[in-house]
């Protein structure tokens, strides 16, 4: 059976942790996490007393199939750089859900001498990955197709993963998924202050609009319709959804949402 090795027991590194150990492809006695905080790594083993944690990431990853690097952008060069002298590359995969560090990048901080490169795994998983609906998104460097089947297999027990084909399709992704999950938050915000403004309590409202959010998807994923599709089932000539329809793109509405995704990803 596989070993999977976790560097960062923060909201993400626990996140796949806690997520993993309820899978179907890790025991938690599989599973190790490496943090410098104590207070994280003691979290991890009132969820699962049985999961491996450890203060040194190079005792973390040395019998590991499967390093995942879940730290802050700035500490990624440090770390792989404490590591990668234990680290064989012929049996070993890396896996960095760091945003904002690239192949290139992670190329240059693994690279050991007279070695060949590593294959390495770029995920972009969004903060739902906490309750096991996250969205990620996977590229791979020098990695062949089993390989890849065995990312995506894993980070589908946290949620939904995509596979995509290049590095740059990541940037789109992330806009979509992994600010969207924010942009979606805005949207329930603003429909519940809405729901206010018309005397409905505010946490009545929340659970109104959640509700009525969770229907639309599942009618979505049912019928596979476009939703333009579904927003015509609701609106009849010259009524109330037509009306709120109208107002909302006359105040821009779908614009909003396009501009913003695109300057999430133009960033």
């Amino acid at each position: 059976m596989k070993k999977i090795s976790i560097i960062g027991a923060g909201n993400m590194g626990g996140a796949i942790a806690r997520g993993l150990s309820q899978g179907s492809i890790f025991s938690a006695q599989q599973i190790t996490v490496s943090d410098i905080s104590t207070e994280n790594l003691q979290a991890i083993k009132t969820f699962n007393p049985l999961i491996n944690t450890t203060l040194s990431n190079v005792d973390g990853v040395q019998h590991a199939d499967i390093v995942v690097v879940a730290v802050k952008p700035w500490l990624t060069e440090t770390i792989c750089n404490e590591i990668k002298s234990v680290l064989n590359y012929n049996k070993q995969v890396v896996v960095s859900i760091v945003a904002g560090v690239s192949f290139e990048q992670l190329h240059t901080f693994l690279k050991k001498e007279g070695e060949s490169s590593p294959t390495i795994f770029r995920v972009i998983p969004n903060t739902a990955i906490d309750v096991l609906q996250s969205v990620s998104t996977i590229a791979s460097s020098h990695a062949n197709k089993q390989q890849e089947e065995e990312i995506v297999r894993i980070f589908n027990e946290l949620g939904k993963a995509f596979l995509v084909s290049s590095e740059q399709q990541l940037n789109a992704f992330m806009s979509l998924s992994s600010c969207g999950i924010a942009y979606a938050f805005r949207y329930i915000r603003a429909a519940v202050e809405g729901g206010v403004e018309m005397g409905i309590y505010p946490e009545t409202a929340k659970q109104v609009v959640i509700q009525t959010l969770r229907g639309a998807i599942d009618l979505l994923e049912a019928t596979n319709a476009h939703p333009e599709a579904e927003i015509d089932k609701v609106t009849t000539p010259a009524g109330i959804t037509i009306k709120g329809l109208n107002e909302m793109e006359a105040n821009g509405f779908s614009n909003a949402v396009i501009k913003g995704l695109k300057a999430s990803y133009l960033k």
